[in-house]
């Protein structure tokens, strides 16, 4: 099924409602980044942090540390089968209310944890709850928008957001120079009282209620995600991606602690790389008006395949230092912030009146097969970023892949089918 990259902007409707809360493009600009941030925050606030919690918890294989980063992007990726559903039909707000709740309840739980197992599932009900901010945030974006006007606020969104893989790192670090590896949790909790406040106070309802149309059956509306090969193929191609992602996030500390030796610098290198990833995506905000989401997502895809392949090659033959792992990884992750929103935008635009269950089932599977591969990428580190690097080519080799079957040789680099 072939769909037109449409320019639209936000209905009326919507920005009717939006002014009675005053809200400004730049302040919804900024709540949808931190809704979206949540996530990331979670994740790359621990990197620093795993060594202490391992040693406190009794874990001595620091490959199982790596568990504390999977165990909440599993219950991430599940907790978005729901969110999507039940804000069609309760709308967005109430169910966003929610998730933030459960949120707060996760990381409560966590900086109380005396065992590694009840942390684990801590972190699980953490990512429960920061589900339903990422699907909301994806659905209210739909819900004001579509086609590359779409990307270029999620780009936008992203660019904001990626601020804290940036400094979460450093932040993460200098907590533990002030207080112990609980700290990091009492900070979570702490944002995720601002957001709920912040959501609760400010955020309007954008579910369209003036159609005159109740919300699709949950089989009519699963069914629609499912057998659109835009949707899926795209959420399918994306969860590639962030495997790549998560193999890299969850071993970061070993690569740059064990592999590089910078000791207590390595959220600074980190963050460097991560903050080309922001770069990307204010890039992409303006190309994807002129040269559509297709052939940007596509032309950075084949990039990220050619230089996950030199850096395999460098890491083979021994040549991978960090003088050449840091640059390559920055472009790579440049690229990465070229195809991540164009492949969530491309898989929503066919969903206009099915959002919230369409980014339930992208999100589920983008994050949970990102978890799934990444977690099996970690798990084979060695010592070396070979199997970083191989993973990283595997992963998006199969990403390509799919997009070729769904757009066809001949959609492949098109601006607009």
């Amino acid at each position: 099924m072939n769909f037109t990259e449409q320019r639209q902007p936000i209905s009326v409707t919507h920005a009717a409602d939006l002014q009675p809360h005053r809200l400004s493009y730049v302040e919804f600009i900024a709540l949808i980044a931190l809704m979206m941030a949540l996530t990331a925050l979670s994740i790359d606030l621990m990197l620093p942090a795993l060594p202490k919690i391992g040693a406190a918890l009794g874990v001595s294989d620091a490959n199982n540390r790596q568990i504390v980063i999977i165990s909440y992007v599993l219950g991430f990726s599940v907790g978005q089968l729901a969110y999507g559903r039940l804000s069609d039909r309760f709308g967005r707000k109430p169910v966003l209310m929610f998730g933030l709740a459960v949120f707060i309840a996760g990381s409560l739980v966590a900086s109380l944890s005396s065992s590694f197992l009840l942390l684990l599932g801590a972190r699980t009900v953490q990512g429960l709850g920061a589900a339903a901010p990422r699907v909301i945030a994806i659905a209210i974006v739909r819900d004001l928008y579509a086609g590359r006007q779409m990307a270029r606020v999620m780009s936008f969104a992203m660019m904001v957001f990626i601020i804290i893989p940036v400094v979460a790192p450093s932040l993460g670090q200098g907590l533990l120079e002030v207080g112990t590896w609980r700290l990091s949790f009492d900070v979570l909790l702490l944002v995720g009282l601002v957001l709920s406040v912040w959501a609760g106070l400010r955020l309007p309802e954008t579910r369209d209620e003036g159609e005159g149309a109740e919300p699709l059956g949950l089989g009519a509306s699963l069914k629609l995600a499912l057998e659109t090969p835009q949707t899926i193929g795209y959420a399918i191609a994306g969860g590639f991606m962030f495997g790549c992602l998560m193999s890299y996030v969850s071993s970061a500390e070993q690569v740059f602690v064990d592999v590089y030796r910078l000791g207590t610098d390595f959220p600074v290198v980190f963050g460097a790389i991560a903050s080309l990833m922001a770069v990307a995506a204010g890039t992409n905000a303006h190309l994807v008006e002129r040269l559509g989401m297709r052939r940007v997502s596509h032309v950075a895809l084949t990039g990220f395949i050619a230089v996950s392949l030199i850096l395999a090659g460098a890491a083979a033959a021994g040549l991978a230092t960090l003088l050449v792992f840091a640059p390559l990884m920055g472009l790579l992750f440049f690229q990465f912030g070229l195809i991540a929103p164009n492949f969530n935008a491309l898989a929503m635009e066919p969903q206009g009146h099915n959002a919230g269950m369409a980014s339930s089932l992208v999100g589920f599977t983008m994050t949970g097969a990102g978890a799934v591969f990444g977690g099996m990428v970690g798990h084979f580190f060695d010592g070396s970023i070979l199997p970083l690097a191989l993973g990283f080519s595997g992963l998006s080799l199969l990403a390509l892949g799919t997009v070729l079957y769904v757009e066809g040789p001949k959609g492949l680099y098109h601006p607009s089918r």
